[in-house]
Parts: structure tokens; C-alpha cells; sequence
């Protein structure tokens, strides 16, 4: 297993391919719907003007995110009466909602890895490779001991979204992914889905 630590380099991503099981470490930060949305359409296509604090988020964003991860997850989150926040379950989301937003979200922030389930389409696809970039795979179903790599919470930004929404700043250590979708092209998720067509075709043109 590769043991990787944000901020992560250029040479790092180039280095690896699809199938690498990984060991993440340091700082990342969520990321759902409400996020990519508002991040596409106020500081990326402008079709929104900025709102109360969203410049100030904006700078910390840019600095959080160079080299770093944006992570697709719907937190579980206690302490938000006293802002003592201590997250109890960090399970990925399904990331194929974030397509049309994810690769826009990569090279303006210069983001070098997305974690999440499923896998992406080829619009992410092209932006691994020119970003570079890589869609690291996680653990669905195991929120409780994700969970557990999260040593502390950070901050927050845009609370206002809901808990889940929010971009949450976390600190990680040991979060195990495997790398699905690399920075040449790589796809495991087009594999399984071209493999699973061949077997669908193959049985529907079986007599009956």
C-alpha cells in the first residue's frame, strides 16, 4: 500500500495507476451537490454573484484545496451546539452527481484527488489527465471506521447547506482508497462496465 500525504505533487499523481491501494494522509476537505454547485457557479462560470462571506471562503478554499482532495461525503457530525465537532460516520457518496462539476472543480482548484464510490465519467476522466488528477475509490458501508481516520476537524464552510452539504476541513490519517481512475486515461470503472455490457449482450442473444 502507498503512503501518500497531502499536499500532492505532480510526480506523485503521474506515478499512479489504476488498481493502487492507498494510505491517505493530511489535510482534505468534503464536498456533495450543494458545494460543487456553488463553487462552479459563483467563482467558476460567474453566473452567480458572490454572497456574504463567499470571497473570504473562496481564498481559504483555493489554499486548502492546491494539491489536496475533495472528498464526497455526507458527514455525520456531533458538537455543532458548541463547535467542539467530532465526526461519527464518513461514508463515501455516490460521486456520478458531480459530473458535470467535478472536473471544472479540478483544475480551477487544482485538485489532485477526489474520493467517493461509483467512479466518474469521462468528462472526470479527461480532467484526471490534465489536471493531473486521480478518483481514489472508498469503502462503502464502512462510515463507522472511516470515520476513525479522522483525527480532527479543522472548520467548516458554508454550514448554511446542512450538515451533509457543507465543506467540512478535515485532518485524516491512514484513509485507505484504491485509485479507480488515473492521471493516464485509466478507468476501472469503464472496464467493469464494458465487461458487464459484453456479458449483458452475450445473454440476450442466448435462444430461448
Amino acid at each position: 500500500m502507498k503512503q501518500i500525504t497531502t499536499p500532492i505533487t505532480d510526480e506523485i499523481i503521474r506515478d499512479l495507476k489504476v488498481g493502487d491501494a492507498v494510505s491517505l494522509s493530511g489535510m482534505m476537505v468534503t464536498g456533495r451537490d450543494a458545494a460543487h454547485k456553488w463553487m462552479i457557479e459563483t467563482f467558476i462560470k460567474k453566473t452567480r454573484p458572490p454572497q456574504g462571506d463567499d470571497l473570504q471562503v473562496y481564498e481559504e478554499l483555493k489554499k486548502l484545496l492546491a494539491g489536496s482532495v475533495i472528498y464526497h461525503c455526507g458527514p455525520v457530525v456531533t458538537g455543532l451546539d458548541t463547535k467542539e465537532y467530532k465526526i461519527i460516520a464518513a461514508g463515501p457518496t455516490t460521486s456520478i452527481r458531480e459530473e458535470p462539476y467535478q472536473a471544472d472543480v479540478m483544475k480551477h482548484f487544482n485538485v489532485k484527488g477526489v474520493i467517493g464510490k461509483g467512479g466518474m465519467g469521462a468528462k472526470t476522466l479527461k480532467g484526471c489527465e490534465e489536471t493531473p488528477g486521480v478518483y481514489f475509490h472508498a469503502i462503502g458501508g464502512a462510515a463507522s471506521f472511516l470515520a476513525q481516520t479522522v483525527k480532527k476537524v479543522h472548520g467548516v464552510f458554508k454550514l448554511d447547506f446542512g450538515v451533509p452539504e457543507a465543506m467540512w476541513v478535515i485532518e485524516v490519517k491512514d484513509f485507505p482508497v484504491v485509485v479507480t481512475m488515473d492521471s493516464h486515461g485509466g478507468s476501472q470503472h469503464l472496464v467493469i462496465d464494458d465487461s458487464s455490457k459484453k456479458v449483458l449482450d452475450d445473454l440476450l442473444a442466448q435462444p430461448y
